[in-house]
């Protein structure tokens, strides 16, 4: 007894899987962006160095902690992840009080955290902050 003709593949058409299969996963890791795995706010305090690293009325990106700190006035401080809460990028800069997400996007208050421009829709969660002996420090028991 003879098994019945099980049709091949033609060359054309493994090729074509082949490339369909690569552009999705190109797009799949493009569409991933900055995304860099872990909780968006530390779990531990983290040193963040001179608290002089900070200009009052400026902000200054962490990129290593995830964090984007801002001095609103002379010793005041706030902190918040630089996570976008759109599609979890880490923001890539701040410039003009504006932290700006390199994802889609999205732009942020750096003083507040909040929403300047989408797509994202909720404000950067904040961090709390402390100036201790010259040294910033960020998260919990700061």
């Amino acid at each position: 007894m003879s098994s019945p003709a099980v049709p091949s593949a033609s060359r054309r058409t493994v090729l074509r899987g082949a490339a369909l299969a690569g552009a999705a996963g190109l797009c799949a890791s493009a569409c991933t962006g900055g995304k860099e795995g872990g909780s968006a706010t530390p779990t531990a305090p983290v040193d963040l160095g001179a608290k002089g690293e900070v200009p009052v009325g400026g902000a200054r990106l962490y990129r290593e902690q995830k964090l984007v700190v801002a001095q609103t006035a002379e010793g005041e401080y706030k902190a918040f992840s630089a996570v976008c809460t759109h599609a979890g990028c880490v923001v890539d800069k701040v410039e003009d009080g504006k932290v700006t997400c390199p994802c889609h996007g999205s732009v942020f208050d750096a003083a507040t955290g909040k929403v300047l421009q989408g797509p994202a829709g909720a404000p950067l969660p904040s961090v709390p902050v402390k100036a201790d002996g010259g040294k910033l420090i960020a998260g919990p028991a700061a």
